[in-house]
Protein backbone atom coordinates (compact mmCIF):
# COMPACT_ATOMS: atom_id res chain seq x y z
CA UNK A 1 0.00 0.00 0.00
CA UNK A 2 1.30 3.66 -0.82
CA UNK A 3 1.08 6.44 1.81
CA UNK A 4 -2.26 7.52 0.29
CA UNK A 5 -3.70 4.24 0.84
CA UNK A 6 -2.57 3.87 4.17
CA UNK A 7 -3.94 7.41 5.14
CA UNK A 8 -7.46 6.44 3.90
CA UNK A 9 -7.18 3.19 5.78
CA UNK A 10 -6.52 4.72 8.97
CA UNK A 11 -8.80 7.55 8.37
CA UNK A 12 -11.93 5.01 8.02
CA UNK A 13 -10.54 3.12 11.50
CA UNK A 14 -10.91 6.86 13.20
CA UNK A 15 -14.23 7.11 11.83
CA UNK A 16 -15.02 3.68 13.03
CA UNK A 17 -13.74 4.46 17.01
CA UNK A 18 -15.63 7.64 17.05
CA UNK A 19 -18.79 6.24 15.52
CA UNK A 20 -18.27 3.24 18.49
CA UNK A 21 -18.54 5.45 20.84
CA UNK A 22 -14.15 6.69 21.73
CA UNK A 23 -13.98 9.83 22.73
CA UNK A 24 -12.46 12.22 19.88
CA UNK A 25 -8.90 12.95 21.44
CA UNK A 26 -8.05 9.36 22.38
CA UNK A 27 -9.61 7.76 18.82
CA UNK A 28 -7.58 10.63 16.96
CA UNK A 29 -4.15 10.12 19.17
CA UNK A 30 -4.47 5.81 18.60
CA UNK A 31 -5.52 6.40 14.58
CA UNK A 32 -2.63 8.81 14.26
CA UNK A 33 0.29 6.58 15.95
CA UNK A 34 -0.91 3.48 14.35
CA UNK A 35 -0.68 5.86 11.25
CA UNK A 36 2.73 7.11 12.04
CA UNK A 37 3.90 3.38 12.87
CA UNK A 38 2.32 2.11 9.93
CA UNK A 39 3.97 5.34 7.20
CA UNK A 40 7.61 4.33 8.63
CA UNK A 41 7.20 0.39 8.49
CA UNK A 42 6.10 0.62 5.07
CA UNK A 43 9.17 2.64 4.29
CA UNK A 44 11.58 -0.68 5.11
CA UNK A 45 9.51 -2.78 3.49
CA UNK A 46 7.46 -4.24 6.24
CA UNK A 47 10.77 -6.10 7.37
CA UNK A 48 10.12 -7.67 10.84
CA UNK A 49 13.42 -6.22 12.45
CA UNK A 50 12.18 -3.22 11.75
CA UNK A 51 9.23 -2.64 13.43
CA UNK A 52 11.14 -1.17 16.40
CA UNK A 53 12.94 1.12 14.83
CA UNK A 54 9.42 1.97 13.18
CA UNK A 55 7.53 2.40 16.48
CA UNK A 56 10.63 4.63 18.00
CA UNK A 57 10.41 6.92 15.31
CA UNK A 58 6.17 7.03 15.35
CA UNK A 59 6.63 8.00 19.06
CA UNK A 60 9.27 10.09 19.06
CA UNK A 61 7.27 12.50 16.30
CA UNK A 62 4.03 11.86 18.43
CA UNK A 63 5.78 13.08 21.80
CA UNK A 64 6.97 16.03 20.15
CA UNK A 65 2.98 17.54 19.41
CA UNK A 66 2.02 18.69 22.48
CA UNK A 67 4.87 20.44 23.45
CA UNK A 68 5.59 22.18 20.04
CA UNK A 69 1.81 23.16 19.31
CA UNK A 70 0.63 23.77 22.94
CA UNK A 71 2.66 26.21 23.74
CA UNK A 72 1.71 28.29 20.92
CA UNK A 73 1.40 31.62 22.71
CA UNK A 74 -2.32 31.69 20.90
CA UNK A 75 -3.76 28.59 22.71
CA UNK A 76 -3.36 30.85 25.52
CA UNK A 77 -6.14 32.79 24.26
CA UNK A 78 -9.08 29.87 25.30
CA UNK A 79 -8.24 30.13 28.94
CA UNK A 80 -8.75 33.78 29.49
CA UNK A 81 -11.66 33.79 27.40
CA UNK A 82 -13.42 30.61 29.30
CA UNK A 83 -12.08 32.47 32.61
CA UNK A 84 -13.95 35.85 31.09
CA UNK A 85 -17.36 34.22 30.84
CA UNK A 86 -17.43 32.30 34.30
CA UNK A 87 -15.83 34.62 36.32
CA UNK A 88 -18.28 37.21 34.97
CA UNK A 89 -21.32 34.70 36.16
CA UNK A 90 -20.38 33.99 39.29
CA UNK A 91 -19.84 37.81 39.70
CA UNK A 92 -23.65 38.24 38.84
CA UNK A 93 -22.72 40.23 35.37
CA UNK A 94 -24.88 37.45 33.45
CA UNK A 95 -28.56 38.00 35.47
CA UNK A 96 -28.06 41.73 35.23
CA UNK A 97 -27.47 41.48 31.25
CA UNK A 98 -30.79 39.09 30.88
CA UNK A 99 -32.89 41.51 33.71
CA UNK A 100 -31.84 44.21 31.10
CA UNK A 101 -32.68 42.60 27.74
CA UNK A 102 -35.93 41.50 29.46
CA UNK A 103 -37.15 44.76 30.43
CA UNK A 104 -35.78 46.28 26.77
CA UNK A 105 -37.04 43.42 24.75
CA UNK A 106 -39.46 41.58 26.36
CA UNK A 107 -42.56 43.67 25.24
CA UNK A 108 -42.16 42.00 21.68
CA UNK A 109 -44.31 38.92 20.91
CA UNK A 110 -42.24 35.83 22.05
CA UNK A 111 -40.21 38.91 24.06
CA UNK A 112 -38.71 36.91 26.78
CA UNK A 113 -37.57 34.04 24.26
CA UNK A 114 -35.72 36.90 22.24
CA UNK A 115 -34.42 38.81 25.30
CA UNK A 116 -32.87 35.31 26.12
CA UNK A 117 -31.25 35.45 22.81
CA UNK A 118 -29.77 38.67 23.01
CA UNK A 119 -28.61 38.30 26.16
CA UNK A 120 -26.80 35.11 25.55
CA UNK A 121 -25.01 36.57 22.58
CA UNK A 122 -24.08 39.92 24.84
CA UNK A 123 -22.77 36.69 27.66
CA UNK A 124 -21.00 35.24 24.62
CA UNK A 125 -18.73 38.65 23.79
CA UNK A 126 -16.96 38.05 27.15
CA UNK A 127 -17.39 34.34 27.28
CA UNK A 128 -15.58 31.84 24.60
CA UNK A 129 -17.39 28.68 25.22
CA UNK A 130 -20.50 27.64 24.07
CA UNK A 131 -21.11 25.43 26.22
CA UNK A 132 -20.67 27.37 29.57
CA UNK A 133 -23.51 29.87 28.03
CA UNK A 134 -26.14 27.12 27.76
CA UNK A 135 -25.62 26.52 31.36
CA UNK A 136 -25.75 29.58 32.52
CA UNK A 137 -28.84 30.55 30.84
CA UNK A 138 -30.95 27.28 31.76
CA UNK A 139 -30.10 28.31 35.34
CA UNK A 140 -31.27 32.10 34.53
CA UNK A 141 -33.98 32.54 31.44
CA UNK A 142 -35.78 28.80 31.59
CA UNK A 143 -37.54 29.29 34.78
CA UNK A 144 -38.59 32.54 33.69
CA UNK A 145 -40.12 31.49 30.67
CA UNK A 146 -41.56 28.14 32.34
CA UNK A 147 -43.03 30.82 34.42
CA UNK A 148 -45.16 32.83 31.68
CA UNK A 149 -46.07 29.94 30.16
CA UNK A 150 -43.57 28.93 27.75
CA UNK A 151 -43.43 24.96 26.60
CA UNK A 152 -40.47 23.73 28.59
CA UNK A 153 -39.23 22.10 25.30
CA UNK A 154 -39.48 25.65 23.01
CA UNK A 155 -38.03 27.42 26.07
CA UNK A 156 -34.79 24.74 26.62
CA UNK A 157 -34.19 25.01 22.95
CA UNK A 158 -34.18 29.11 22.76
CA UNK A 159 -30.93 28.93 25.45
CA UNK A 160 -29.38 25.55 23.40
CA UNK A 161 -29.41 27.23 20.21
CA UNK A 162 -28.63 30.80 21.93
CA UNK A 163 -25.51 29.23 23.83
CA UNK A 164 -24.27 28.50 20.13
CA UNK A 165 -24.00 32.21 19.75
CA UNK A 166 -20.45 32.08 21.31
CA UNK A 167 -18.90 30.25 19.22
CA UNK A 168 -18.97 33.04 16.53
CA UNK A 169 -18.87 36.20 18.99
CA UNK A 170 -15.89 37.19 19.96
CA UNK A 171 -14.21 36.01 22.10
CA UNK A 172 -14.63 32.38 20.27
CA UNK A 173 -12.07 29.36 21.27
CA UNK A 174 -13.36 27.61 18.38
CA UNK A 175 -12.07 30.87 16.14
CA UNK A 176 -8.88 30.60 18.07
CA UNK A 177 -8.81 27.05 17.36
CA UNK A 178 -9.06 27.36 13.36
CA UNK A 179 -6.87 30.39 13.59
CA UNK A 180 -4.09 28.09 14.66
CA UNK A 181 -4.70 25.29 12.41
CA UNK A 182 -5.19 26.81 8.96
CA UNK A 183 -2.18 29.42 10.65
CA UNK A 184 -3.90 33.01 9.80
CA UNK A 185 -4.13 35.99 12.15
CA UNK A 186 -6.19 35.62 15.25
CA UNK A 187 -7.21 39.06 15.44
CA UNK A 188 -8.55 39.27 12.37
CA UNK A 189 -10.73 35.95 12.52
CA UNK A 190 -11.86 37.50 16.23
CA UNK A 191 -13.18 40.67 14.84
CA UNK A 192 -14.27 38.98 11.10
CA UNK A 193 -16.73 36.99 13.76
CA UNK A 194 -18.74 39.75 15.15
CA UNK A 195 -21.53 40.91 12.32
CA UNK A 196 -22.33 36.92 12.25
CA UNK A 197 -22.40 36.93 14.96
CA UNK A 198 -24.91 39.49 15.80
CA UNK A 199 -26.51 38.69 12.13
CA UNK A 200 -27.08 35.25 13.80
CA UNK A 201 -28.62 36.68 17.38
CA UNK A 202 -31.21 38.90 15.01
CA UNK A 203 -32.02 35.97 12.44
CA UNK A 204 -33.24 34.16 15.89
CA UNK A 205 -35.13 36.98 17.23
CA UNK A 206 -36.89 37.13 14.12
CA UNK A 207 -38.00 33.31 13.96
CA UNK A 208 -38.57 33.24 17.24
CA UNK A 209 -41.47 36.71 16.74
CA UNK A 210 -42.50 34.73 13.82
CA UNK A 211 -43.47 32.04 15.51
CA UNK A 212 -45.10 34.33 18.46
CA UNK A 213 -47.07 36.03 16.07
CA UNK A 214 -48.47 32.66 14.15
CA UNK A 215 -48.74 30.98 16.22
CA UNK A 216 -51.29 31.52 19.13
CA UNK A 217 -50.37 31.44 22.66
CA UNK A 218 -46.81 31.22 21.69
CA UNK A 219 -44.15 33.29 24.41
CA UNK A 220 -46.60 35.84 25.42
CA UNK A 221 -44.75 39.42 25.50
CA UNK A 222 -43.78 41.13 28.42
CA UNK A 223 -45.21 44.46 29.34
CA UNK A 224 -45.36 46.90 32.33
CA UNK A 225 -41.90 47.99 32.70
CA UNK A 226 -41.29 51.81 32.98
CA UNK A 227 -38.94 53.61 31.38
CA UNK A 228 -37.53 54.64 35.14
CA UNK A 229 -36.86 50.98 35.41
CA UNK A 230 -35.26 50.33 32.03
CA UNK A 231 -32.81 53.08 33.03
CA UNK A 232 -32.14 51.65 36.00
CA UNK A 233 -30.92 48.42 35.32
CA UNK A 234 -28.16 49.43 32.80
CA UNK A 235 -25.46 50.37 34.64
CA UNK A 236 -25.18 46.93 36.74
CA UNK A 237 -25.13 45.61 32.36
CA UNK A 238 -22.66 48.00 31.50
CA UNK A 239 -19.32 46.14 32.80
CA UNK A 240 -19.94 43.87 30.03
CA UNK A 241 -19.84 46.55 27.36
CA UNK A 242 -16.73 47.89 29.07
CA UNK A 243 -14.70 44.63 28.73
CA UNK A 244 -15.59 44.32 25.28
CA UNK A 245 -14.55 47.57 24.40
CA UNK A 246 -11.53 47.56 26.37
CA UNK A 247 -10.09 44.14 24.53
CA UNK A 248 -11.57 45.58 21.13
CA UNK A 249 -9.57 48.60 21.97
CA UNK A 250 -6.39 47.44 23.19
CA UNK A 251 -6.13 44.38 20.01
CA UNK A 252 -7.31 46.41 17.25
CA UNK A 253 -6.51 50.33 17.56
CA UNK A 254 -9.28 52.12 16.57
CA UNK A 255 -7.17 55.32 16.33
CA UNK A 256 -5.23 53.83 14.07
CA UNK A 257 -0.99 52.86 14.25
CA UNK A 258 0.39 49.45 15.70
CA UNK A 259 -1.99 47.72 18.24
CA UNK A 260 -1.74 48.35 21.66
CA UNK A 261 -0.99 44.31 22.44
CA UNK A 262 -1.50 40.76 20.94
CA UNK A 263 -5.21 38.80 21.58
CA UNK A 264 -3.54 36.99 23.97
CA UNK A 265 -2.89 40.47 25.88
CA UNK A 266 -6.33 41.35 25.67
CA UNK A 267 -7.82 38.37 26.94
CA UNK A 268 -5.93 38.69 29.49
CA UNK A 269 -6.87 42.33 30.70
CA UNK A 270 -10.47 41.78 30.49
CA UNK A 271 -10.48 38.80 32.61
CA UNK A 272 -8.49 41.10 35.05
CA UNK A 273 -11.03 43.71 34.98
CA UNK A 274 -14.15 41.29 35.39
CA UNK A 275 -12.20 39.87 38.50
CA UNK A 276 -11.83 42.94 39.50
CA UNK A 277 -15.91 43.90 38.96
CA UNK A 278 -16.43 40.40 40.47
CA UNK A 279 -14.69 41.42 43.79
CA UNK A 280 -16.05 45.01 43.47
CA UNK A 281 -19.14 43.18 43.67
CA UNK A 282 -18.79 41.19 46.79
CA UNK A 283 -17.71 37.60 44.74
CA UNK A 284 -16.51 35.06 47.87
CA UNK A 285 -13.53 32.51 47.78
CA UNK A 286 -15.72 29.52 47.10
CA UNK A 287 -17.10 31.32 44.35
CA UNK A 288 -13.43 32.60 42.82
CA UNK A 289 -12.56 29.12 43.13
CA UNK A 290 -15.78 27.32 41.36
CA UNK A 291 -14.77 29.42 38.36
CA UNK A 292 -11.08 28.94 38.28
CA UNK A 293 -11.96 24.87 38.17
CA UNK A 294 -14.53 25.48 36.25
CA UNK A 295 -12.67 26.97 34.01
CA UNK A 296 -9.35 24.48 34.53
CA UNK A 297 -11.43 21.85 33.18
CA UNK A 298 -12.79 23.13 30.21
CA UNK A 299 -9.37 24.47 29.40
CA UNK A 300 -7.72 20.55 30.22
CA UNK A 301 -10.77 19.37 27.77
CA UNK A 302 -10.28 21.66 24.95
CA UNK A 303 -6.42 20.90 25.32
CA UNK A 304 -6.93 17.26 25.58
CA UNK A 305 -8.54 17.41 22.23
CA UNK A 306 -6.04 19.13 20.50
CA UNK A 307 -3.42 16.98 21.23
CA UNK A 308 -5.20 13.95 20.51
CA UNK A 309 -6.39 15.37 16.92
CA UNK A 310 -2.59 17.09 16.23
CA UNK A 311 -1.06 13.76 16.24
CA UNK A 312 -3.62 12.20 13.94
CA UNK A 313 -2.66 15.73 11.38
CA UNK A 314 0.93 14.68 11.65
CA UNK A 315 0.06 11.36 10.29
CA UNK A 316 -2.07 13.18 7.40
CA UNK A 317 1.20 15.29 6.56
CA UNK A 318 3.44 12.40 5.83
CA UNK A 319 0.48 10.27 4.07
CA UNK A 320 0.26 13.55 1.81
CA UNK A 321 -3.76 13.08 2.36
CA UNK A 322 -4.77 17.11 2.19
CA UNK A 323 -2.34 17.31 -0.87
CA UNK A 324 -3.95 14.58 -2.74
CA UNK A 325 -7.30 15.34 -1.80
CA UNK A 326 -7.09 19.36 -2.67
CA UNK A 327 -5.60 17.53 -6.23
CA UNK A 328 -9.32 15.33 -6.28
CA UNK A 329 -11.21 18.54 -5.56
CA UNK A 330 -10.07 20.87 -8.31
CA UNK A 331 -10.38 18.21 -10.66
CA UNK A 332 -14.41 17.99 -10.51
CA UNK A 333 -15.49 19.27 -13.16
CA UNK A 334 -18.17 21.49 -11.03
CA UNK A 335 -18.63 24.74 -9.80
CA UNK A 336 -16.62 25.94 -6.78
CA UNK A 337 -19.48 27.04 -5.25
CA UNK A 338 -21.47 24.10 -5.91
CA UNK A 339 -18.43 22.16 -4.30
CA UNK A 340 -18.37 24.75 -1.60
CA UNK A 341 -21.79 24.10 -0.71
CA UNK A 342 -21.24 20.49 -0.82
CA UNK A 343 -18.25 20.50 1.96
CA UNK A 344 -20.97 22.87 3.85
CA UNK A 345 -23.10 20.08 3.85
CA UNK A 346 -21.00 16.93 4.63
CA UNK A 347 -20.44 19.25 7.45
CA UNK A 348 -23.53 19.32 8.61
CA UNK A 349 -23.65 15.71 8.32
CA UNK A 350 -20.45 14.77 10.12
CA UNK A 351 -21.58 16.99 12.90
CA UNK A 352 -24.45 14.58 14.08
CA UNK A 353 -21.49 12.32 15.21
CA UNK A 354 -19.02 14.39 16.44
CA UNK A 355 -18.39 17.47 18.35
CA UNK A 356 -17.49 20.50 17.51
CA UNK A 357 -13.81 21.20 18.50
CA UNK A 358 -13.02 17.40 17.50
CA UNK A 359 -14.95 17.74 14.13
CA UNK A 360 -12.74 20.83 12.87
CA UNK A 361 -9.91 19.85 14.55
CA UNK A 362 -9.79 16.65 12.03
CA UNK A 363 -10.97 17.82 9.01
CA UNK A 364 -9.60 21.11 8.31
CA UNK A 365 -6.11 19.93 7.81
CA UNK A 366 -7.47 17.73 4.23
CA UNK A 367 -10.53 20.42 3.68
CA UNK A 368 -8.79 23.91 4.17
CA UNK A 369 -5.83 23.41 1.64
CA UNK A 370 -8.81 22.01 -0.61
CA UNK A 371 -10.56 25.05 -0.21
CA UNK A 372 -8.31 27.55 -0.61
CA UNK A 373 -6.88 25.60 -4.11
CA UNK A 374 -10.52 25.47 -5.24
CA UNK A 375 -10.21 29.57 -4.69
CA UNK A 376 -6.97 29.70 -6.60
CA UNK A 377 -4.38 29.15 -4.22
CA UNK A 378 -3.49 30.81 -0.36
CA UNK A 379 -1.76 34.09 -2.40
CA UNK A 380 -4.35 34.65 -5.05
CA UNK A 381 -5.84 38.10 -6.13
CA UNK A 382 -9.34 39.01 -5.76
CA UNK A 383 -9.74 39.29 -9.68
CA UNK A 384 -7.98 35.97 -10.51
CA UNK A 385 -10.02 33.88 -7.51
CA UNK A 386 -12.74 31.91 -8.02
CA UNK A 387 -15.12 32.92 -4.90
CA UNK A 388 -14.17 36.64 -5.64
CA UNK A 389 -11.97 37.02 -2.87
CA UNK A 390 -8.37 36.85 -2.01
CA UNK A 391 -6.09 33.94 -0.21
CA UNK A 392 -6.84 35.82 2.92
CA UNK A 393 -9.69 37.14 2.68
CA UNK A 394 -10.80 33.77 1.74
CA UNK A 395 -9.61 31.69 5.00
CA UNK A 396 -11.34 33.80 7.10
CA UNK A 397 -14.64 33.75 5.08
CA UNK A 398 -14.20 30.21 5.15
CA UNK A 399 -13.27 29.87 8.97
CA UNK A 400 -16.37 31.59 9.32
CA UNK A 401 -18.40 29.37 7.77
CA UNK A 402 -17.21 26.00 8.94
CA UNK A 403 -17.30 27.65 12.38
CA UNK A 404 -21.29 28.57 12.02
CA UNK A 405 -21.34 24.85 10.48
CA UNK A 406 -20.34 23.98 14.17
CA UNK A 407 -22.33 26.20 16.12
CA UNK A 408 -25.15 24.16 13.97
CA UNK A 409 -23.72 20.57 14.99
CA UNK A 410 -24.22 21.95 19.19
CA UNK A 411 -27.30 21.49 18.60
CA UNK A 412 -28.16 18.73 16.23
CA UNK A 413 -28.91 15.18 17.42
CA UNK A 414 -27.92 12.61 18.20
CA UNK A 415 -24.75 14.13 20.27
CA UNK A 416 -25.54 17.51 20.13
CA UNK A 417 -23.34 19.11 23.38
CA UNK A 418 -25.41 21.98 24.09
CA UNK A 419 -28.72 19.67 24.07
CA UNK A 420 -26.98 17.63 26.85
CA UNK A 421 -25.89 20.64 28.86
CA UNK A 422 -29.19 21.66 29.04
CA UNK A 423 -30.91 18.75 30.17
CA UNK A 424 -28.27 18.33 32.65
CA UNK A 425 -28.76 21.49 34.13
CA UNK A 426 -32.94 21.08 33.99
CA UNK A 427 -33.62 17.47 35.58
CA UNK A 428 -37.02 18.37 34.46
CA UNK A 429 -36.41 18.36 31.10
CA UNK A 430 -35.01 15.12 28.76
CA UNK A 431 -33.04 15.41 25.98
CA UNK A 432 -34.99 14.34 23.62
CA UNK A 433 -37.20 17.84 24.61
CA UNK A 434 -34.20 19.53 24.18
CA UNK A 435 -33.91 18.56 21.08
CA UNK A 436 -37.31 18.73 19.91
CA UNK A 437 -37.02 22.31 21.31
CA UNK A 438 -33.86 23.44 18.89
CA UNK A 439 -35.74 21.70 15.54
CA UNK A 440 -37.14 25.42 14.36
CA UNK A 441 -33.61 26.92 14.81
CA UNK A 442 -32.54 25.13 12.25
CA UNK A 443 -33.92 26.88 9.90
CA UNK A 444 -32.72 29.68 11.32
CA UNK A 445 -29.58 28.86 10.92
CA UNK A 446 -29.66 27.44 7.61
CA UNK A 447 -30.69 31.07 6.42
CA UNK A 448 -27.95 32.35 8.32
CA UNK A 449 -25.16 29.80 6.64
CA UNK A 450 -27.08 30.80 2.96
CA UNK A 451 -26.77 34.15 3.65
CA UNK A 452 -23.09 34.26 4.57
CA UNK A 453 -22.18 32.15 1.24
CA UNK A 454 -24.22 34.48 -0.79
CA UNK A 455 -22.78 37.81 0.51
CA UNK A 456 -19.32 37.25 1.67
CA UNK A 457 -19.50 41.34 2.52
CA UNK A 458 -20.78 40.72 5.99
CA UNK A 459 -18.01 38.56 6.78
CA UNK A 460 -15.36 40.37 5.42
CA UNK A 461 -16.50 44.04 6.00
CA UNK A 462 -14.80 44.54 9.53
CA UNK A 463 -11.80 42.79 8.50
CA UNK A 464 -10.83 44.77 5.51
CA UNK A 465 -10.42 47.48 7.35
CA UNK A 466 -7.69 46.60 9.46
Amino acid sequence: MDSIDIGLAVTGGLLVLVVLGMRVAFAAGLAGMVGLIWIFWSKKGYAPDDFGWALTVAAKTAGQVPHSKVSSQALSLIPTFILIGYLAYYAGLTRALFEAAKRWIAWVPGGLAVSTVFASAGFAAVSGASVATSAVFARIAIPEMLKIGYDKRFAAGVVAAGGTLASLIPPSAILVIYAIIVEQDVGKLLLAGFIPGAFSAVVYGLLIVGLALTIKGFGPPVRGFTWRERLVVLPSALPIVLVVVTIIFFVYNPFGGDAWGTPTEGGAIGAFIVFLIAVWRGMRWTELKDALLETAKLSVMIFTIIWGVLIYVRFLGFADLPGAFADWITSLTLSPMLILICILLAYAILGMFMDAIGMLLLTLPVVYPAVMALNGGEFVSAADSAFGMSGPMCAIWFGILVVKMAEFCLITPPIGLNCFVVAGVRPDISVQDVFRGVTPFFIADGITIALLVAFPAIVLWLPGLV
